[in-house]
């Protein structure tokens, strides 16, 4: 319910102060979430570029190994070089955006001498498929990661940018426009009341003039 007085009025201008000042925040929240995003998109997008050459060319050593090793010998490695590094998912946060981050506990690469096997019959070649393989499951680890932070970066950016959009032009537009009529109304008001006085008083002073002066 509206009360157009001037109390009124005034908690309606500080009103209008406190979404202003909202609005900045949220501004200035919404450019420095997308300074992060954009910081963390290029390591990301690096990474994934990363991953694709090592993996393509892990498929090409794995191609020319099977042709000089045989598929059952190579089977049969993988089967005894089962690795379980352990993986701990941690939750973490960058500017109120939450996401989750995948800690590796072990290595996952390993050397030759680390495999479960006697690498004495295995070929350089091998061997190096074995750890580009490795290589290429640690930086997808990694890159889940940045994928979660971007994920929810952008999410948290179009959620500022609706928040801001909903403010800037609904909701002080609004304000101001009620602002605009209590303020009109009150002037009307006040004109009113001046010129209602002024008429009081002229009336009393023809009424007093007529009475003439005492004898």
């Amino acid at each position: 319910m509206m009360h157009p007085n001037r109390t009124y009025l005034l908690k309606l201008k500080e009103k209008r102060k406190v979404i202003a000042n909202s609005l900045n925040i949220l501004k200035a929240r919404r450019q420095a979430l997308v300074v992060e995003f954009l910081t963390s998109a290029r390591p990301f997008l690096e990474k994934r570029k990363k991953i694709m050459s090592l993996y393509w060319q892990a498929r090409q050593y794995l191609a020319v190994s099977r042709g000089l090793e045989g598929e059952p010998s190579i089977s049969a490695l993988a089967a005894v070089n089962r690795h379980d590094p352990g993986v701990e998912i941690e939750e973490k946060n960058v500017l109120g955006a939450k996401y989750r981050g995948a800690k590796i506990l072990e290595p996952i690469r390993r050397s030759a001498t680390e495999r479960q096997y006697d690498f004495g019959p295995t070929t350089p070649l091998l061997e190096e498929t074995f750890s580009l393989f490795e290589q290429v499951v640690e930086e997808m680890l990694e890159v889940a990661g940045h994928e979660s932070k971007l994920k929810n970066l952008g999410e948290a950016i179009r959620k500022t940018s609706r928040k801001f959009r909903v403010l800037e032009e609904r909701i002080l537009p609004e304000m101001a426009g009620r602002i605009h009529m209590v303020s009109q109304y009150i002037g009307e008001r006040e004109r009113e009341d001046y010129f209602r006085l002024k008429r009081f008083k002229d009336r009393r002073q023809r009424d007093k003039n007529a009475k003439g002066p005492r004898p």
